[in-house]
């Protein structure tokens, strides 16, 4: 069985980082893409980060410089570091596995989520 949870979110203040973690388990974790992606209240889903099989971590516009994706296949861990945060990103944040190590290839699984609030 497919299981991601995420942890690491909590209230914030502007301009402080946090830093998300996914643990993954009942997938092959190496072989597929891993992505981070967020529901910020009223809005729709926001792809932020993703992993796919060339190793090389891709990050939405809207946070990249500021946001960085990393993962560790020994421990089928993904994190997602958080810096200079905003109020803007007052979001839930998923973990969300890949169909297939193309990070274009859509998300077929996804965690619980992990709440983040950004406020003074």
């Amino acid at each position: 069985e497919v299981q991601l949870v995420e942890s690491g979110g909590g209230l914030v203040q502007p301009g402080g980082s946090l830093r998300l973690s996914c643990a993954a388990s009942g997938f092959t974790f190496s072989s597929v893409s891993m992505n981070w992606v967020r529901q910020a209240p009223g809005k729709g889903l926001e792809w932020l980060s993703g992993f796919g099989g060339d190793k090389i971590g891709r990050h939405a516009d809207s946070v990249r410089g500021r946001f960085t994706i990393s993962r560790d296949n020994a421990k089928n861990t993904l994190w997602l570091q958080m810096n200079n945060l905003t109020s803007e990103d007052t979001a839930v944040y998923y973990c969300a596995k890949g169909y297939s190590n193309l990070l274009s290839s859509g998300m077929d699984y996804w965690g619980k989520g992990t709440l983040v609030i950004v406020s003074s």
